[in-house]
């Protein structure tokens, strides 16, 4: 009988201590959403770097209009400017805190808006190891959490998508507490759980007393090793962009 009630005990302490973590990891998730909330809108322009496995590279200019959403998830609208084969094509994402996300591709050789399927949202973004699901902001409800560890200045946390069609299993984020909770490290796992990819948040500045950016994302796939590298510059906190920004009609308008 008594090993019967320590079993008990035993059980509901680790129930709690699993919902403890929980909670906690929903909190620092919360937290680092909250910290960067009130940006508005903002634009800024871009250099890609494609390597592939042997090293060699290539580069594309694009640039990014971001339009924050309270009561839903955040537009983005993304321009490719060159390289010739790529110019003009452009991509529009209407971000969900609930539900599939709704994004949009223009091909102006066809001159032609196509939606991009939920199922399809899993694979490279223009050949980039970046996936369409990657581009999204990344909405509190889109996730389950729990907390992990701290080591140093960092809360870690795992992210367990809700969206059945995710392409990863989940995400293992590095929370920097001292910084406002910026993410500076985001580990991705397939859907086999395997380590697939690992994004790095480098060079950051502070704008408006508030808001983190960082200059540099690197995203290496571990598995094809081919790596992707976004530089960031003039970032514009003041664009003052409006719904009529992100439309379809406006997406096919910044293609031409």
């Amino acid at each position: 009988m008594k090993k019967i009630i320590v079993i008990l005990l035993l059980i509901q302490t680790l129930n709690l201590f699993a919902q403890s973590n929980e909670k906690l990891g929903f909190e620092i998730a919360q937290k680092a959403v909250l910290m960067d909330q009130g940006f508005k809108s903002l634009s800024t322009k871009l250099k890609m770097t494609l390597k592939n496995r042997n090293g060699q590279t290539s580069e594309r200019l694009l640039e990014n209009k971001i339009l924050e959403q309270v009561e839903d998830g955040d537009f983005s609208l993304i321009i490719f400017n060159t390289p010739k084969d790529v110019k003009g094509t452009a991509t529009l994402t209407y971000t969900h805190k609930i539900g599939p996300d709704d994004q949009w591709l223009f091909l102006p050789a066809v001159n032609r808006v196509k939606r991009i399927s939920s199922s399809n949202k899993s694979g490279p973004f223009m050949g980039s190891e970046f996936s369409f699901e990657d581009l999204a902001s990344a909405e509190l409800e889109k996730y389950s959490y729990k907390f992990i560890s701290e080591k140093d200045d960092f809360k870690i946390v795992e992210a367990y998508p809700v969206d059945e069609k995710s392409g990863y299993s989940k995400r293992i984020v590095y929370y920097n507490s001292k910084k406002n909770y910026r993410v500076e490290k985001v580990e991705f796992y397939d859907r086999k759980g395997d380590h697939l990819k690992t994004l790095r948040y480098e060079k950051f500045n502070l704008y408006k007393e508030k808001f983190w950016r960082a200059d540099v994302f690197t995203m290496k796939n571990h598995q094809t090793n081919k790596e992707t590298v976004l530089e960031f510059s003039d970032w514009n906190f003041d664009a003052n962009f409006s719904r009529d920004d992100f439309t379809q009609e406006a997406l096919k308008k910044a293609g031409n």
